[in-house]
């Protein structure tokens, strides 16, 4: 193809949430847009698989009613009814040897909805419940964009005002892990502050929870790839970038073939971009090779009976963190019940092989979930993924690049960009937009 040929082409490098995000934009604009994905299926870090004759998603990708980039994707693609949202927030909170609390909001407006939630909470003292809406009241006028956020962690500034390590284990990291795949103790008060504010304290219904009541890859894979076909991107899987050199005004992207083009979007994960972006974008590709990874590990446990009335439930004083009911949505056996553990931040749990996971947690269920102690644990599986998310350290936001480089018309998508949000299915979907912005303006 000739120079002239390419000038309205756009090649997407990476198929998940961000890439397929900027490949619809691109082509609604009129953009010729081609997608690669070194995979057989698109979805990113966001898929499921079959083992065990269960349908299992990699992780539990929750969302929130704020998050609306990510809600207004699904509709793009048709997958509504395959999420459901909660009318109003609420979290049941689970402890060994006691009885379910429920954390729900209340129809006051922010940040009164929350008052009665933490007044009745008792998993707190009630001094610990006064102390913990005092520090709740300031984490909301914090700015997020402040830069001298970055110099500390969230759960230093919560001990700075007044939250011991219980409170934090009991109340704040009930929020901080699943969000920032990392506990309060370490991760960035900037991104902790944007969480709290962003999701509970800005409006009433921001926090509401979204589930996938389907699997993943019915959710956002098949329907991806049908509404990309219906745009007129062409999809090609299997196909593995291993380089990208600038001609002329446009670029060349080679690996398992050789494509020309006008734009090139580099939505992959942070790792494999600095290794794209090291010989037309240096800098960028240095500050990526520092921005490190945070794993999450899944346990997947089905039981020969119904053990958990709840939909998902937290886990305080337990090393188990979220639990959800997917026996649906894995198609578990009629009669039988399966759970899904999500761990975030989960660097030990990464290292313990799956008959010592299987040690720790099924007497941790068991303390959580009574009737669990006389059904029999028909299967149990791990899932990990060592490099989920970035890690969301102090600091993190001087590393976290921009949309735009400084070779025009190369252009970056990703949870790992500097789009604000910590790694979230919002933050990916936002960046694919922005992206698609930046290739659009050049073309």
């Amino acid at each position: 193809m000739s120079a002239a040929d390419s000038e309205r082409d756009v090649i997407v490098i990476g198929g998940g949430l961000a890439g397929i995000a900027a490949a619809l934009d691109c082509a609604a604009a009129g953009a010729r847009v081609t997608l690669l994905e070194v995979r057989r299926r698109l979805g990113g870090a966001a898929y499921s698989f079959e083992r065990d004759g269960l349908r299992i998603d990699n992780g539990q990708h929750v969302f929130l009613r704020c998050c609306t980039a990510y809600r207004g994707l699904l509709a793009r693609l048709g997958s509504e009814r395959g999420v459901v949202l909660q009318q109003r927030l609420q979290i049941p909170v689970l402890s060994p040897g006691g009885e379910p609390v429920v954390l729900r909001r209340s129809r006051l407006p922010a940040p009164l909805h929350l008052a009665g939630a933490l007044m009745r909470y008792r998993h707190l003292t009630f001094a610990q419940r006064l102390r913990a809406a005092r520090a709740a009241v300031a984490l909301g006028r914090l700015d997020p964009d402040d830069e001298m956020l970055e110099r500390q962690t969230l759960g230093e500034w919560l001990a700075g005002h007044g939250q011991g390590p219980d409170a934090v284990a009991a109340l704040w990291d009930l929020i901080a892990l699943p969000t920032l795949n990392l506990p309060a103790a370490q991760a960035s008060l900037g991104l902790g502050a944007f969480v709290f504010r962003t999701g509970l304290l800005a409006s009433a219904s921001a926090g509401d929870i979204g589930f996938h009541e389907r699997p993943l890859s019915e959710t956002i894979a098949q329907p991806a790839a049908a509404a990309l076909t219906r745009a007129g991107v062409r999809v090609r899987l299997g196909w593995r970038a291993e380089e990208i050199e600038r001609i002329g005004a446009g670029f060349q992207v080679r690996g398992t073939g050789a494509l020309d083009a006008r734009a090139v979007i580099v939505a992959v994960p942070h790792q494999r971009a600095a290794g794209l972006l090291e010989a037309l974008a240096p800098d960028i590709a240095a500050r990526l090779h520092r921005l490190e990874s945070s794993p999450i590990v899944n346990l997947h446990v089905v039981y020969d009976r119904p053990v958990c009335e709840h939909r998902f439930a937290a886990g305080v004083r337990t090393p188990v963190q979220y639990l959800f009911d997917r026996t649906a949505a894995g198609g578990a056996p009629p009669g039988y019940q399966y759970l899904a553990v999500s761990l975030s931040g989960a660097e030990r749990e990464m290292q313990m092989s799956v008959d010592a996971l299987r040690e720790l947690y099924l007497p941790a269920l068991s303390a959580l979930l009574p009737r669990a102690r006389q059904a029999r644990v028909q299967s149990f599986l791990a899932t990990r993924e060592h490099a989920a998310t970035f890690r969301a350290v102090p600091g993190v936001a001087r590393l976290r690049p921009g949309a735009r480089t400084h070779t025009p018309g190369l252009v970056l998508a990703g949870a790992f960009t500097g789009t604000g949000w910590p790694a979230t299915l919002e933050g990916a979907v936002l960046s694919g937009h922005t992206a698609a912005r930046a290739a659009l303006a050049v073309l």
